[in-house]
């Protein structure tokens, strides 16, 4: 009796033990979300005040009538300095943006490797284990310009959500992403619906979720994102030629209360 008194404490303050350590990890994690968020306010602000110095020097260029040929150069060099500064600190802040997202990356094995088998059962999704991203292809997610969910595509998001549902997934979170490529929107009764790329985005991630909402998913554990055509996964291609890799819905898998 004592052996089995010993045991059931054992086993206690192991569950007391890993309680503890999810509940520490998730701590840790606000933490490091909360100080990148102040570093990305930093950067955000500095990269206005490169701005802002770059269409100052642009002016003085443009008005440059009285400079000698050797202002005039050192000019464009400072402008062209400027202009990859900023361009680096924007996609430093795209960056550390995507990583908030994200709420930690790799998720737990067992749920891991459902989401992998799921992929490998459906030619319209890839999974990306290192960040816990389920990615639809939206050409066959959605009906040509429309955010109306495919019947054929809705079984899949269906068998999702039994993941999604399960004991593995339950303290998890889960943030849908529209994404667009850069052809602009020109059918006149499409535009009426969804007005701009980043309309037809949003739209798109809401319409997942309302599949998912209806097939059990709890609405306190979703949330939707519109990027339009402003995060490609591949470039585009010249004169707004579209890339079908940047047509996408993408499901971050998070910690809850990210």
């Amino acid at each position: 009796m004592r052996t089995v008194k010993l045991s059931l404490v054992f086993l206690l303050c192991v569950c007391v033990f890993l309680v503890a350590g999810c509940g520490s990890e998730l701590q840790d994690l606000r933490i490091q979300n909360d100080t990148q968020r102040e570093r990305m306010k930093q950067l955000e602000s500095d990269l206005q005040a490169k701005i802002l110095q770059l269409d100052e020097l642009q002016r003085k260029l443009a008005s440059a009538k009285g400079l000698v040929d050797i202002e005039v150069e050192s000019l464009q060099q400072e402008i062209a300095a400027l202009e990859e500064d900023i361009a680096k600190k924007k996609e430093l802040i795209a960056s550390m943006q995507e990583r908030l997202i994200l709420g930690g990356g790799a998720l737990p094995v067992e749920l891991s490797t459902l989401l992998e088998d799921f992929a490998k059962e459906n030619d319209m999704v890839a999974y990306d284990a290192t960040r816990g991203i389920v990615k639809f292809k939206s050409d066959l997610l959605f009906e040509k310009g429309s955010d109306k969910v495919a019947s054929s595509a809705i079984q899949a998001v269906k068998s999702l959500c039994g993941i999604l549902n399960s004991e593995e997934a339950k303290k998890f979170d889960v943030i849908i992403a529209g994404h667009t490529d850069d052809i602009p929107i020109m059918k006149s009764e499409t535009r009426a619906k969804h007005p701009t790329n980043w309309h037809l985005s949003a739209h798109r991630a809401i319409a997942v979720l309302n599949v998912m909402a209806s097939n059990n998913i709890e609405s306190k554990r979703m949330s939707v994102r519109g990027f339009g055509e402003y995060r490609p996964f591949v470039e585009n291609k010249p004169n707004k030629g579209g890339n079908p890799q940047n047509r996408r819905v993408e499901i971050y898998i998070v910690a809850q209360g990210v």
